[in-house]
């Protein structure tokens, strides 16, 4: 660890190497391409929804569609948790389209709201492979939010 240099300087020192990124740094670091949604049947019928409903989640349609595909969710299950809790972003604060932390999260955008609960869905250990109902019951412990969650499932398109 350390050496004598010829001029009487004594140097200590630790070799490092730079850990390993995961992949979980990977895929927040380098997203994806997003997908090309211009023939997926599911966004006219997510649009549809949220504009008959006036909702400003309606802009963000693609996204949600996105974050489904990349977290592996039902398609339904964020825009319906979102209209439920902020009736699709008309009532969100702080862009909390979720209600996410009991309504205390801050985002500083709608798409990473979306992004950031999609993501914590499908790799929190306290959502992770679960059924639509388990997870449901976990979000918000409430006896009727499931069904109301999937309810609003049903309206956006039939449960598969």
């Amino acid at each position: 660890m350390f050496k004598i240099l010829s001029t009487g300087v004594v140097l200590a020192g630790v070799v490092c190497t730079p850990a390993p990124i995961s992949r979980v740094q990977t895929a927040r670091t380098t997203p994806p391409a997003p997908p090309d949604l211009r023939d997926d049947p599911r966004l006219p019928a997510l649009r549809q929804f949220f504009a008959k409903a006036g909702c400003p989640a309606l802009y963000y349609a693609g996204v949600f569609l996105e974050a489904a595909d990349l977290y592996k969710l039902d398609w339904r299950l964020l825009p319906s948790i979102s209209y439920v809790e902020s009736t699709g972003g008309k009532f969100a604060k702080n862009n909390n389209f979720f209600g996410w932390d009991s309504g205390k999260a801050s985002f500083d955008t709608p798409v990473q709201a979306i992004h950031h609960v999609g993501y914590r869905l499908s790799h929190s250990a306290r959502y992770r492979s679960k059924s639509v109902d388990t997870v449901l019951a976990s979000y918000n412990p409430d006896a009727d939010y499931a069904a109301k969650v999937k309810s609003v499932m049903r309206r956006i398109a039939p449960l598969e």
